[in-house]
């Protein structure tokens, strides 16, 4: 884990051209993670320094030029898939710190940002049933203004009212106030949980109080449908790349792309990115590039073609670190796709899993 230099230390590089890699060096890092880039930016502010350019995008061999904080403008750290790493250098570059999340996650982290449909409290019954039914809604709530809650209407108050004989009205159709669900957006989401299965719904208001969203049950479903399959996508592609690694490719291959220290020779040890180096015939390492070769032709695909295979590899190794890192939002649908891709791709060559 990335640790931080004395002030005086950082204060000796001031109008100093400093290596990137001797940055992070000194901070005791190898590579430039959220939580490292961000480390340095604080340590390097806390002293009145900045650099120029911004050392988490310029290239991994840059140097950057250490001057002080009110002469530039400072960045904003940016997010682990903005780095430009050098590709050779980030092959293993998996940080397992970097895939806690570094807050509760809230209830405010699941909205859609598209707000809420509402009607105001002089809406007619039917026009609320309408919009109900033309959006597949099973609530709707009413709400004076952006704020004043006066009511929610679902589908089980409706039929409470013509259970009960009483006039269709839209007051007569809404829940009671002790049945309406609502959470501040700051709220612990799964602390939440409970009162959403119950109610089959949260209103979310805002910090500012007005009414800025609805979760509902089925987009409960729907989010951890999305947040978890990744997750399980990659899971099967790492089984299947080692059933078929470890059964091909020997122990001393294995060892030759293992860092100093952990040299075990053995398949399940390897972080995901020396899967890549073990088949990678285009890497910059003649010898690991002729022993990649190698392996390749040991696996005996016939009609898969190495290079392409490598560049979806790699792909799926970068999604892998941005999925590691936890986001409350949901993989974007083109990466999800690449990983289901090539899980597919997997199970035509490895089917004894």
């Amino acid at each position: 884990m990335a640790t931080a230099p004395s002030e005086q230390q950082l204060l000796d590089l001031k109008g100093k051209d400093v290596p990137v890699l001797d940055l992070l060096a000194l901070f005791d890092a190898r590579v430039r993670d959220d939580l490292t880039c961000l480390l340095i930016q604080q340590s390097l502010n806390a002293a009145g320094l900045s650099t120029v350019p911004y050392f988490g995008t310029c290239g991994r061999r840059a140097s950057v030029h250490v001057v002080a904080l009110g002469s530039v403008s400072v960045e904003s750290t940016p997010q682990a898939d903005e780095f430009e790493e050098d590709a050779e250098d980030t092959e293993d570059a998996e940080d397992p710190a970097g895939s806690l999340p570094e807050r509760p996650l809230s209830i405010g982290d699941v909205l859609n940002g598209n707000g809420v449909d509402s009607l105001p409290p002089n809406s007619p019954l039917n026009t609320v049933t309408h919009l109900m039914r033309e959006n597949n809604y099973s609530q709707l709530p009413i709400i004076e203004g952006k704020s004043i809650l006066r009511g929610v209407v679902t589908w089980r108050s409706v039929a409470r009212m013509y259970e009960q004989g009483s006039p269709a009205t839209l007051a007569n159709a809404s829940e009671a106030p002790n049945h309406w669900a609502v959470a501040q957006e700051s709220q612990d989401f799964f602390a939440l949980l409970p009162m959403i299965s119950e109610y089959g719904y949260a209103l979310i208001r805002r910090n500012d109080g007005t009414i800025g969203g609805i979760v509902t049950a089925a987009d409960i479903t729907e989010r951890f449908a999305g947040t978890a399959r990744p997750f399980f996508l990659v899971g099967e592609i790492e089984l299947r790349l080692r059933k078929c690694l470890g059964k091909a490719i020997s122990p001393d291959s294995i060892r030759a792309v293992q860092s100093r220290g952990r040299r075990t020779g053995q398949i399940s040890d390897l972080m995901f990115g020396e899967y890549v180096k073990l088949i990678n015939g285009e890497q910059q390492d003649e010898s690991l590039r002729l022993l990649a070769d190698q392996n390749w032709s040991a696996l005996q695909w016939t009609g898969a073609d190495q290079v392409q295979f490598v560049r979806r590899l790699k792909r799926v190794k970068d999604i892998r670190n941005k999925i590691a890192h936890f986001d409350p939002k949901p993989l974007p649908a083109p990466m999800h796709d690449e990983l289901h891709k090539f899980c597919l791709l997997l199970r035509q060559y490895v089917t004894d899993v």
